[in-house]
Protein backbone atom coordinates (compact mmCIF):
# COMPACT_ATOMS: atom_id res chain seq x y z
CA UNK A 1 0.00 0.00 0.00
CA UNK A 2 1.05 3.28 -1.06
CA UNK A 3 2.52 5.67 2.00
CA UNK A 4 -0.42 7.97 0.76
CA UNK A 5 -2.81 5.65 1.98
CA UNK A 6 -1.76 4.28 5.17
CA UNK A 7 -3.39 1.00 6.35
CA UNK A 8 -6.76 1.62 8.21
CA UNK A 9 -7.89 -0.52 11.48
CA UNK A 10 -11.14 -0.10 13.21
CA UNK A 11 -10.86 0.00 17.05
CA UNK A 12 -14.00 0.80 20.11
CA UNK A 13 -14.35 1.78 22.97
CA UNK A 14 -16.19 -0.56 25.49
CA UNK A 15 -19.92 0.70 25.46
CA UNK A 16 -19.39 0.71 21.51
CA UNK A 17 -18.20 -2.81 20.72
CA UNK A 18 -21.69 -4.07 19.66
CA UNK A 19 -21.48 -1.30 16.67
CA UNK A 20 -18.15 -1.43 15.80
CA UNK A 21 -18.43 -4.53 15.23
CA UNK A 22 -21.14 -3.95 12.80
CA UNK A 23 -19.12 -1.32 11.32
CA UNK A 24 -16.08 -3.40 10.44
CA UNK A 25 -17.89 -5.92 9.25
CA UNK A 26 -20.01 -3.68 6.25
CA UNK A 27 -15.94 -2.60 6.00
CA UNK A 28 -14.01 -6.00 5.89
CA UNK A 29 -11.80 -5.78 8.20
CA UNK A 30 -11.76 -7.16 11.91
CA UNK A 31 -12.08 -5.29 14.86
CA UNK A 32 -9.09 -4.15 16.47
CA UNK A 33 -7.60 -5.98 19.68
CA UNK A 34 -8.06 -3.61 22.53
CA UNK A 35 -7.44 -4.43 26.61
CA UNK A 36 -8.75 -2.44 29.75
CA UNK A 37 -6.88 -2.52 32.86
CA UNK A 38 -8.72 -1.49 36.09
CA UNK A 39 -7.79 0.11 38.95
CA UNK A 40 -9.81 -1.12 42.23
CA UNK A 41 -10.80 3.24 42.78
CA UNK A 42 -12.21 3.18 38.69
CA UNK A 43 -9.49 4.44 37.14
CA UNK A 44 -8.94 2.64 33.77
CA UNK A 45 -6.36 2.33 31.38
CA UNK A 46 -6.96 1.20 27.34
CA UNK A 47 -3.86 -0.34 25.51
CA UNK A 48 -3.64 -1.13 22.02
CA UNK A 49 -2.52 -4.78 21.96
CA UNK A 50 -1.23 -4.80 17.97
CA UNK A 51 1.01 -2.30 15.83
CA UNK A 52 -0.39 0.56 14.53
CA UNK A 53 2.71 2.73 13.75
CA UNK A 54 1.98 4.36 10.68
CA UNK A 55 -1.67 3.21 10.14
CA UNK A 56 -4.86 5.20 10.44
CA UNK A 57 -6.82 4.51 13.14
CA UNK A 58 -10.61 4.65 13.58
CA UNK A 59 -11.99 4.71 16.96
CA UNK A 60 -15.73 4.34 17.45
CA UNK A 61 -16.61 5.70 20.05
CA UNK A 62 -20.17 7.23 21.23
CA UNK A 63 -19.74 9.74 23.92
CA UNK A 64 -23.01 9.08 26.01
CA UNK A 65 -23.32 9.55 29.31
CA UNK A 66 -21.72 8.94 32.01
CA UNK A 67 -18.46 10.58 31.30
CA UNK A 68 -16.49 7.60 31.47
CA UNK A 69 -17.25 7.00 27.50
CA UNK A 70 -15.76 10.11 26.65
CA UNK A 71 -12.35 9.89 29.16
CA UNK A 72 -12.21 6.51 27.46
CA UNK A 73 -11.97 7.83 23.85
CA UNK A 74 -9.81 10.52 24.78
CA UNK A 75 -6.98 8.06 26.36
CA UNK A 76 -7.59 6.16 23.26
CA UNK A 77 -6.78 8.59 21.35
CA UNK A 78 -3.84 9.56 23.38
CA UNK A 79 -2.24 5.99 23.52
CA UNK A 80 -2.86 6.10 19.63
CA UNK A 81 -0.74 8.65 18.94
CA UNK A 82 1.93 8.38 21.62
CA UNK A 83 1.76 4.81 19.44
CA UNK A 84 2.86 6.89 16.41
CA UNK A 85 -0.52 6.58 13.89
CA UNK A 86 -0.68 8.52 10.96
CA UNK A 87 -3.83 9.82 11.29
CA UNK A 88 -6.37 9.34 14.03
CA UNK A 89 -10.26 9.51 13.33
CA UNK A 90 -12.73 9.78 16.31
CA UNK A 91 -15.89 7.87 15.04
CA UNK A 92 -18.44 9.54 17.16
CA UNK A 93 -21.92 8.79 16.35
CA UNK A 94 -23.56 10.10 19.07
CA UNK A 95 -21.81 13.35 20.05
CA UNK A 96 -22.64 13.76 23.81
CA UNK A 97 -22.58 17.27 25.67
CA UNK A 98 -23.82 18.84 21.99
CA UNK A 99 -27.16 20.14 24.12
CA UNK A 100 -24.41 22.88 25.63
CA UNK A 101 -23.56 24.40 22.37
CA UNK A 102 -24.56 27.66 23.47
CA UNK A 103 -24.84 29.99 26.52
CA UNK A 104 -28.50 30.25 27.39
CA UNK A 105 -28.60 31.28 30.71
CA UNK A 106 -25.82 33.47 32.60
CA UNK A 107 -22.62 31.27 34.10
CA UNK A 108 -23.12 27.99 31.97
CA UNK A 109 -20.41 26.44 30.36
CA UNK A 110 -20.24 25.34 25.78
CA UNK A 111 -19.65 21.69 26.42
CA UNK A 112 -19.46 21.12 23.43
CA UNK A 113 -16.53 23.26 22.74
CA UNK A 114 -15.16 22.16 25.17
CA UNK A 115 -15.14 18.01 24.20
CA UNK A 116 -14.37 19.35 20.88
CA UNK A 117 -11.35 21.43 22.02
CA UNK A 118 -10.35 17.88 24.36
CA UNK A 119 -10.71 15.32 21.37
CA UNK A 120 -8.45 17.38 19.35
CA UNK A 121 -5.94 18.33 22.41
CA UNK A 122 -5.97 14.25 22.89
CA UNK A 123 -4.40 13.82 18.84
CA UNK A 124 -8.06 13.52 16.85
CA UNK A 125 -6.85 14.39 13.21
CA UNK A 126 -10.48 13.91 11.94
CA UNK A 127 -13.89 13.62 13.35
CA UNK A 128 -16.88 11.53 12.02
CA UNK A 129 -20.57 11.68 13.69
CA UNK A 130 -23.75 11.97 12.68
CA UNK A 131 -26.99 14.31 13.18
CA UNK A 132 -25.31 16.69 15.77
CA UNK A 133 -27.84 18.56 18.00
CA UNK A 134 -26.49 21.89 16.09
CA UNK A 135 -25.35 21.79 12.89
CA UNK A 136 -22.82 25.11 13.92
CA UNK A 137 -21.40 22.66 16.27
CA UNK A 138 -18.95 21.54 13.30
CA UNK A 139 -17.80 25.02 13.81
CA UNK A 140 -16.01 24.41 17.17
CA UNK A 141 -13.21 22.49 15.57
CA UNK A 142 -10.10 22.74 13.73
CA UNK A 143 -9.56 19.55 12.43
CA UNK A 144 -11.75 18.44 9.03
CA UNK A 145 -15.07 16.86 10.53
CA UNK A 146 -17.16 14.78 8.29
CA UNK A 147 -21.03 14.94 9.55
CA UNK A 148 -23.21 12.42 8.23
CA UNK A 149 -27.13 12.58 7.99
CA UNK A 150 -29.29 9.63 9.18
CA UNK A 151 -31.75 10.62 6.60
CA UNK A 152 -29.51 8.44 4.34
CA UNK A 153 -30.99 5.40 5.92
CA UNK A 154 -34.02 6.80 7.40
CA UNK A 155 -35.66 8.22 4.25
CA UNK A 156 -35.32 4.86 2.24
CA UNK A 157 -37.05 2.87 5.26
CA UNK A 158 -40.36 5.79 4.77
CA UNK A 159 -40.84 4.99 1.46
CA UNK A 160 -41.04 1.48 2.01
CA UNK A 161 -44.30 2.27 4.63
CA UNK A 162 -45.73 3.24 0.85
CA UNK A 163 -47.89 5.96 3.20
CA UNK A 164 -50.54 8.21 1.73
CA UNK A 165 -51.05 12.00 2.91
CA UNK A 166 -47.56 11.82 4.48
CA UNK A 167 -47.02 14.72 6.92
CA UNK A 168 -43.92 15.22 8.46
CA UNK A 169 -43.55 17.28 11.22
CA UNK A 170 -41.30 18.97 13.71
CA UNK A 171 -41.74 18.07 17.50
CA UNK A 172 -40.51 21.62 17.88
CA UNK A 173 -39.12 25.05 16.41
CA UNK A 174 -35.35 24.43 16.59
CA UNK A 175 -35.68 20.85 14.71
CA UNK A 176 -37.92 22.65 11.66
CA UNK A 177 -35.08 22.91 9.23
CA UNK A 178 -34.54 19.05 9.48
CA UNK A 179 -38.59 18.19 9.16
CA UNK A 180 -38.49 20.98 5.92
CA UNK A 181 -35.47 18.53 4.26
CA UNK A 182 -37.81 15.62 4.78
CA UNK A 183 -40.36 16.95 3.32
CA UNK A 184 -38.71 18.56 0.26
CA UNK A 185 -37.40 14.96 -0.85
CA UNK A 186 -40.79 13.14 0.14
CA UNK A 187 -42.66 15.84 -1.90
CA UNK A 188 -45.21 16.26 1.77
CA UNK A 189 -46.82 18.95 3.90
CA UNK A 190 -44.88 20.08 7.06
CA UNK A 191 -46.54 20.51 10.66
CA UNK A 192 -44.24 22.01 13.46
CA UNK A 193 -45.31 21.87 17.28
CA UNK A 194 -44.26 25.20 19.15
CA UNK A 195 -43.83 24.10 22.96
CA UNK A 196 -42.80 26.02 26.08
CA UNK A 197 -40.94 24.33 28.81
CA UNK A 198 -40.86 25.03 32.32
CA UNK A 199 -37.22 23.50 32.76
CA UNK A 200 -35.08 21.12 31.11
CA UNK A 201 -37.14 18.09 29.96
CA UNK A 202 -40.64 19.20 31.42
CA UNK A 203 -42.77 20.71 28.89
CA UNK A 204 -44.98 23.90 30.19
CA UNK A 205 -47.86 23.89 26.85
CA UNK A 206 -47.93 22.21 23.37
CA UNK A 207 -49.47 23.97 20.30
CA UNK A 208 -49.68 22.79 16.59
CA UNK A 209 -48.84 24.85 13.50
CA UNK A 210 -50.68 23.24 10.80
CA UNK A 211 -53.52 20.77 9.80
CA UNK A 212 -52.70 16.92 10.39
CA UNK A 213 -56.42 16.03 10.42
CA UNK A 214 -56.77 12.67 7.94
CA UNK A 215 -52.99 12.50 7.70
CA UNK A 216 -50.25 9.53 8.42
CA UNK A 217 -47.79 11.84 10.41
CA UNK A 218 -43.78 11.18 10.69
CA UNK A 219 -42.49 13.14 13.45
CA UNK A 220 -38.50 13.87 12.41
CA UNK A 221 -35.85 14.65 15.28
CA UNK A 222 -32.02 14.04 16.33
CA UNK A 223 -32.99 12.78 19.62
CA UNK A 224 -35.38 11.24 22.14
CA UNK A 225 -34.50 11.54 25.92
CA UNK A 226 -37.61 11.24 28.11
CA UNK A 227 -39.46 11.07 25.53
CA UNK A 228 -42.10 13.24 26.78
CA UNK A 229 -42.49 15.56 23.77
CA UNK A 230 -42.71 13.10 21.12
CA UNK A 231 -45.50 11.56 23.23
CA UNK A 232 -47.06 14.44 23.50
CA UNK A 233 -46.79 15.62 20.19
CA UNK A 234 -48.21 12.39 18.91
CA UNK A 235 -51.15 12.24 21.70
CA UNK A 236 -51.93 15.76 20.63
CA UNK A 237 -52.17 14.76 16.50
CA UNK A 238 -54.30 11.92 16.93
CA UNK A 239 -56.46 14.43 18.79
CA UNK A 240 -56.51 16.62 15.82
CA UNK A 241 -57.33 13.87 13.68
CA UNK A 242 -54.19 12.45 12.63
CA UNK A 243 -54.81 8.88 10.98
CA UNK A 244 -51.25 7.44 12.31
CA UNK A 245 -48.38 8.90 14.25
CA UNK A 246 -44.44 7.54 13.70
CA UNK A 247 -41.42 9.21 14.98
CA UNK A 248 -37.67 8.93 13.74
CA UNK A 249 -35.12 10.01 15.89
CA UNK A 250 -31.58 9.28 15.32
CA UNK A 251 -30.22 9.30 19.39
CA UNK A 252 -32.46 7.00 21.35
CA UNK A 253 -30.81 8.47 24.97
CA UNK A 254 -34.02 6.92 26.24
CA UNK A 255 -33.79 8.13 29.79
CA UNK A 256 -35.97 7.85 33.03
CA UNK A 257 -39.64 6.34 31.88
CA UNK A 258 -38.88 7.38 28.00
CA UNK A 259 -40.07 3.39 27.79
CA UNK A 260 -42.88 3.21 29.53
CA UNK A 261 -44.01 7.16 27.95
CA UNK A 262 -43.89 5.73 24.66
CA UNK A 263 -45.48 2.57 25.45
CA UNK A 264 -48.27 4.64 26.61
CA UNK A 265 -48.41 7.07 24.09
CA UNK A 266 -50.16 7.22 20.95
CA UNK A 267 -47.18 6.61 18.65
CA UNK A 268 -47.14 3.83 16.62
CA UNK A 269 -43.71 3.33 15.76
CA UNK A 270 -40.16 4.70 17.31
CA UNK A 271 -37.32 4.49 14.59
CA UNK A 272 -34.00 4.83 16.09
CA UNK A 273 -30.68 4.14 15.12
CA UNK A 274 -27.67 2.08 17.22
CA UNK A 275 -26.13 5.08 17.69
CA UNK A 276 -27.01 4.26 21.51
CA UNK A 277 -27.41 0.68 22.58
CA UNK A 278 -30.92 0.08 23.59
CA UNK A 279 -31.26 -0.65 27.35
CA UNK A 280 -34.34 -2.98 26.55
CA UNK A 281 -36.63 -4.18 24.15
CA UNK A 282 -39.55 -2.78 23.03
CA UNK A 283 -42.88 -3.53 20.67
CA UNK A 284 -42.96 0.04 19.46
CA UNK A 285 -39.16 0.88 18.55
CA UNK A 286 -37.64 -0.68 15.88
CA UNK A 287 -33.55 -0.41 14.82
CA UNK A 288 -32.29 0.61 11.64
CA UNK A 289 -28.40 0.35 12.10
CA UNK A 290 -26.06 3.08 10.83
CA UNK A 291 -23.15 0.61 10.67
CA UNK A 292 -23.31 0.36 6.59
CA UNK A 293 -23.21 4.45 6.51
CA UNK A 294 -20.27 4.81 9.02
CA UNK A 295 -18.30 1.89 7.15
CA UNK A 296 -19.19 3.53 3.62
CA UNK A 297 -17.91 6.88 4.53
CA UNK A 298 -14.84 5.09 6.51
CA UNK A 299 -13.75 3.67 2.97
CA UNK A 300 -14.32 6.48 1.39
CA UNK A 301 -12.33 8.40 3.60
CA UNK A 302 -9.48 5.99 3.77
CA UNK A 303 -9.30 6.44 -0.20
CA UNK A 304 -9.14 9.86 -0.30
CA UNK A 305 -12.71 9.55 -1.92
CA UNK A 306 -15.48 12.51 -1.92
CA UNK A 307 -18.37 11.31 0.60
CA UNK A 308 -21.41 14.04 -0.64
CA UNK A 309 -22.55 11.54 -2.72
CA UNK A 310 -23.39 9.74 0.32
CA UNK A 311 -25.74 12.50 1.00
CA UNK A 312 -29.70 11.89 0.15
CA UNK A 313 -30.38 15.70 2.04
Amino acid sequence: MSHLEPEAKIFACSKSVYLAEKIAKEYGVPLGNITTSYYSDGEFQPSYEESIRGLRVFIVCSTFPNADNLMELLLMIDAAKRASARHITAVIPYFGWARQDRKDKARVPIGAKLVAKLLETAGATRIMTMDLHADQIQGFFEKPVDHLFASTIFLPYIESLGLENLTIASPDMGGSKRAYAYSKFLESDVVICYKQRKEANIIDTMELIGEVKGRNVILVDDMIDTGGTLAKAADLMIEKGALSVRAICTHAILSGAAYEKIENSKLLELIVTDSIPLKKESNKIRVVSCAPLFAEVMQMVQNNNSISGTFLM
